[in-house]
């Protein structure tokens, strides 16, 4: 069984432990002032670099990219990724914040270990 995170129960299917687990990095990001009202340009959007690094801060890119792209593969019913490793990403883009970011770091790392941890075949 992949491991789990307090409060998430193994009886749900692992796209609604995802869901949930979106739902409240999204949460977390408006909480924390993170989250922006207005997309960036197009352009920015569309860097081939892991994370748009060179077009977008961090935090554009878990709103514009990760979050819509992980949706949209949940509503459609397509395969998760082999892997993810979002969280120790998030640790260094978060770690000079003033906020306190600790649960928005763990749903990302739940995130993280339900995709990675998942068994397959």
């Amino acid at each position: 069984m992949p491991p789990t995170t307090p409060g998430e129960p193994m009886s749900q299917p692992i796209e609604i432990q995802i869901s949930l687990h979106l739902a409240n990095v999204e949460r977390g990001m408006r909480a924390l002032d993170l989250w922006e009202a207005v997309a960036p340009a197009p352009e920015r959007l569309a860097s081939e670099v892991p994370f748009c690094h060179d077009t977008l801060e961090f935090r554009q890119w878990l709103q514009w990219i990760f979050i819509p792209r992980f949706r949209a593969l949940l509503e459609g019913g397509h395969a998760l990724p082999a892997q993810c490793g979002v969280a120790p990403i998030a640790e260094i883009a978060f770690a000079d914040m003033d906020a306190d970011t600790g649960e928005l770091l763990e749903q990302l790392r739940a995130i993280d270990r339900l995709v990675t941890g998942r068994r397959t075949g």
